[in-house]
């Protein structure tokens, strides 16, 4: 994968997150979601994105933080993984932003391990760090634990 330098921005948490423009769709105010019975948790549902149906998953229960508060919106990441659209559902919408000439580094170690398996690095910022998102990883809910138990 070439060096990328350009990154739509969004938080998650209080997170600062990036993922390389390439990989991005559109962004979206929140839509209706239709629930998908027996789906992972982070599956929030399903939305009608055009005619297109596109799987919505939350990034916050991905990462294992806490809920959104219930009158809080989530905004929509439309991204491309592994050839199908997926939305990721974020608190908030950044700017595309430049980062030509800086260096990604490895996350580091204190970063919690679900969040380190779902980026490919760290990029200071002059006010902030960045956590580059990979988005096959993060649309990946089969690496996930169940927190319901069961059988499946």
């Amino acid at each position: 994968m070439g060096e990328q330098s350009q990154y739509c921005t969004f938080w998650v948490d209080g997170l600062f997150f990036g993922v390389g423009v390439e990989c991005v769709q559109e962004v979206l105010r929140y839509q209706q979601l239709t629930a998908v019975p027996s789906a992972p948790e982070a599956i929030q549902g399903l939305i009608n994105l055009r005619g297109q149906i596109v799987t919505a998953l939350d990034l916050r229960c991905r990462l294992g933080l806490p809920p959104r508060a219930d009158d809080a919106l989530p905004m929509n990441v439309i991204v491309r993984s592994r050839g199908e659209v997926v939305s990721l559902l974020v608190d908030d919408i950044g700017d595309v932003i430049d980062t030509s000439g800086l260096e990604l580094e490895p996350a580091p170690a204190n970063v919690p391990s679900v969040v380190q398996d779902v980026v490919h690095g760290v990029l200071a910022l002059p006010d902030s760090i960045l956590l580059v998102l990979d988005a096959d990883r993060a649309a990946d809910v089969s690496v996930v634990p169940e927190t319901t138990g069961g059988t499946p």
